[in-house]
C-alpha cells in the first residue's frame, strides 16, 4: 500500500464519491459498508455480467456503468474500488490512477509483480491512495497469532493448511488459471501471513498438482510451498480446493521451543506439555469491511 497525503484531495471531498468494479461477494461487502458510512457516497458500478450488474445497481441504488473503462473516466468519482477477477486488477488500477482516481483493490494488486511495482510508483507519483485490501493481516485470527508468538519462545517451524472441499467443484473464474492466476498468487493471503510474522524469505520450494477438465478450467488443485526464512524459521503452506478433497481444513500451527500454537478461524490453543490454554479469535473484517 502506498502512503500519501490526502488532505488536499480525497479528504477535502466529503462525502467521498465511490465507484465499484465487480458485483460478487467482496463488491457487495464493500457496498454495504459504504452505504452506512456518511463519509462516502456510492455512485456507480461496472460488472462483467450485465444481468448481475443491473441487479447490483438496483439493490444498492447506484448507476449501472457499461464497462470499467467508462467507470474510471467518470468525473463524478473520487475513489474506485476494484473487486473483480484477478486478471484485470492491474489494468483497472492503472487506468483509474491515470484518470486521477484513488484506489482500493482486492489482492493481488496484479498477477505480474513487475506491473505491481510500476503501479505503486505511479500512485506515489500522482499522489493517489493505493490500498491493497489484505484482510488476512487485519482480522482477528492474524492478530491473535501475532500476540501469542511470544508465549512459545523461539519459533522454528510453522504450517498453514487451507483445504476447501467442494462437491461438486464449481465452474467459476476462481478455478480458471487465466482469470485467477497461479493458486498462491490468487490466494496470496496464505503467504502474506508468513512474511508478516517471520520476515524475509531466503529460499522457496513449491509443488503443485491440478485436475483439469478443460484447457483453462480445473475441478481441483493442490499447492504446497516450503519457505526458509532469514531468521531460520521453516514455513510450510498447503492450499487445496475442489472435488478431489473430501474434508476441508483450515489450520495454522506454529512450533516454538517453549510451546505450540494451533489456530482455526474460530479459536486458538496454546499447548505447553499437559497444559492447554484457549485463545480467543476476533472478527474477520478489514479496514474497508
Amino acid at each position: 500500500m502506498t502512503q500519501t497525503n490526502l488532505s488536499s484531495s480525497l479528504c477535502s471531498t466529503i462525502p467521498i464519491r465511490v465507484g465499484i468494479v465487480g458485483t460478487g461477494y467482496a463488491a457487495k461487502a464493500r457496498a454495504e459498508a459504504l452505504k452506512v458510512d456518511t463519509r462516502s457516497l456510492l455512485v456507480a458500478v461496472a460488472g462483467h455480467i450485465p444481468e448481475k450488474t443491473e441487479e447490483f445497481s438496483q439493490t444498492f441504488q447506484v448507476q449501472n456503468t457499461a464497462s470499467w473503462q467508462q467507470l474510471v473516466k467518470r468525473e463524478d468519482l473520487d475513489l474506485v474500488i476494484v473487486s473483480t477477477i484477478n486478471r484485470d486488477h492491474g489494468a483497472i488500477v492503472r487506468a483509474a490512477i491515470e484518470n486521477d482516481k484513488h484506489i482500493i483493490v482486492e489482492y493481488p494488486l496484479s498477477l505480474d509483480s513487475t506491473e505491481a511495482e510500476s503501479l505503486i510508483s505511479l500512485a506515489a507519483k500522482k499522489n493517489k491512495l493505493l490500498h491493497v485490501e489484505h484482510i488476512e493481516l487485519l482480522g482477528g485470527l492474524h492478530n491473535a497469532i501475532k500476540q501469542s508468538l511470544s508465549a512459545i519462545g523461539k519459533v522454528f517451524y510453522a504450517r498453514y493448511i487451507t483445504i476447501n472441499s467442494k462437491q461438486p467443484a464449481p465452474v467459476k473464474w476462481t478455478y480458471q488459471p487465466s482469470l485467477f492466476g497461479f493458486p498462491f498468487m490468487g490466494a496470496l493471503s496464505r503467504l502474506h501471513r508468513f512474511t508478516d510474522l517471520f520476515g524475509k524469505v531466503d529460499n522457496v520450494s513449491c509443488q503443485s498438482q491440478f485436475w483439469y477438465t478443460e484447457a483453462d478450467l480445473y475441478n481441483a488443485c493442490l499447492c504446497s510451498a516450503q519457505l526458509r526464512f532469514s531468521n531460520g524459521v521453516i514455513g510450510e503452506s498447503v492450499y487445496g480446493k475442489g472435488d478431489t478433497f473430501w474434508l476441508s481444513e483450515n489450520t495454522f500451527t506454529v512450533y516454538g521451543e517453549a510451546g505450540t500454537l494451533i489456530f482455526t478461524p474460530k479459536q486458538g490453543q496454546l499447548l505447553q506439555g499437559e497444559k492447554t490454554q484457549t485463545i480467543e479469535v476476533g472478527a474477520r473484517r478489514g479496514l474497508f469491511a
